[in-house]
This record gives C-alpha cells, structure tokens and sequence, in this order.
C-alpha cells in the first residue's frame, strides 16, 4: 500500500466531532419546526422541542443538550418567561449554552441572562437573521462558549445611556460596540477600515478612559465590556 493511501486510511479513521445537540423552546410548532429542519440539514442534533418553560427545564435535565434556543416570551403570561427560564438553565447547567431568539428587541434581557458571565451565551433577532448559514454559526458558537449578540441590541443598551460614554471619540464608540459583539481586533479593523495597530490603540483608549483593565484575552475582553454595559440599566 502507497503512504498516499495510508493517509486516505487514516483520515478515514479520524474521530468524528458529535453532532451539537440541540433543545428549541418556542411555543409556536411552525417556528420551532422550522428551526428543528434548518439545524437539521446542518448536521446539528435537535433532541427536543418544546412550548414552555417547565417543558424546557425538563428537557435540558433529561436529553443533555449542548445548547438550548430559547424566546423570549411564552406561556402562560407571554411576558418574561423565556427569559426567566434561561437564565434559570445557566444557573442550573452553567456549561449549557443559551442562546435567546426573539422578535423583541430590548436592551435590558441581555445583562438578565448575562449575570456576570458572557460565555455560551447569545441575543439574536428573528427577523434579522440573514441566512441560515449564518445562523447555523451562531448556534454553533454559543454552543462551543462563544458570545454572539445581534449589533442593534448592543446599539440599543449604548444608546440608552449616551451620556455615559462623552468620555469616548466617535471611533471609538464604534470600536466598543464591535468589541460588546464579541469582534476580535483584526474583525474590527476590516469592519471599520482600520489598521490592526490603530484599533489596538483604541482598545486601549476605550479601557483607560472607562477605567476598565485591559485582558490579553479577547473573551475576558468581551467580559468586561459587557459588564460595563450591564452596569447602565
């Protein structure tokens, strides 16, 4: 046999990743279905669905998913009770991903759900969601810890306290939103047209002048940024 098919042989046998598992809670079957389908076709293992909170917290106990892909609100008030359960998981499963998907855009559900940890945690806007591809990502990266937070919720909880931010430039109000949405400094850059070095010099602007320690970390970044921003309600 050729060492070019000892390679074949042995890339056959390499492990496989298992699928991410998957619970949806939203009290709408079309909606949930949907979602169920689209993750799905993506190799994603969707191991239960349900329309309520106490079916949620059920499920999570039960099937073990790596991330749970909640609304906000659902039965019975339709109020807050999506969110109340998901924070609920992250207390109770604290390596469960939460990702919140709604149609409701408040700037005060992410620092709830946050409670002093951004990791494996999410917000995103059903109706901005713009491909499934794209969407298949974020719920990947929640599930694999990251931080995923839809730009117009983090605009909103910047804007709802602007006076608190005369302390930053323009660029670097820019650059801070970018860094709440979890962007690394070379994603900033090609977002905003900038040299890596340049955003790295407003990186450390923006922590000097909100007093914030700066992290050789980005997900400690992220941390503190939040934390910041969780500081205004």
């Amino acid at each position: 046999m050729t060492a070019g098919g000892d390679g074949a042989v042995a890339r056959d046998r390499a492990p496989q990743r298992a699928p991410v598992r998957v619970v949806l809670a939203d009290d709408a079957a079309l909606i949930r279905d949907g979602i169920a389908r689209l993750l799905q076709d993506r190799g994603f293992e969707v191991v239960a669905q349900v329309g309520d909170p106490v079916s949620l917290h059920e499920a999570a106990a039960t099937t073990r998913p790596d991330v749970a892909i909640v609304d906000i609100r659902m039965p019975p008030t339709y109020r807050l009770e999506g969110l109340e359960a998901a924070v609920g998981l992250r207390r109770d499963h604290p390596g469960l991903g939460v990702l919140l998907l709604s149609q409701y855009l408040e700037s005060h559900y992410l620092p709830t759900l946050l409670g002093g940890n951004a990791r494996g945690v999410g917000y995103l806007l059903k109706e901005r969601v713009s491909s499934t591809a794209a969407f298949a990502a974020k719920v990947h990266s929640v599930a694999r810890g990251g931080c995923e937070v839809d730009p117009q919720v983090v605009t909103l909880m910047m804007d709802g306290r602007r006076g608190d931010l005369d302390r930053l430039t323009d660029r670097e109000r820019q650059v801070l939103a970018l860094m709440a949405e979890g962007r690394s400094n070379r994603a900033i850059g090609e977002r905003l047209f900038l040299t890596l070095k340049t955003v790295e010099s407003h990186v450390r602007s923006i922590f000097a002048r909100l007093d914030l320690p700066g992290q050789p970390d980005d997900h400690r970044r992220v941390l503190a940024v939040l934390a910041y921003l969780r500081a205004w309600r």
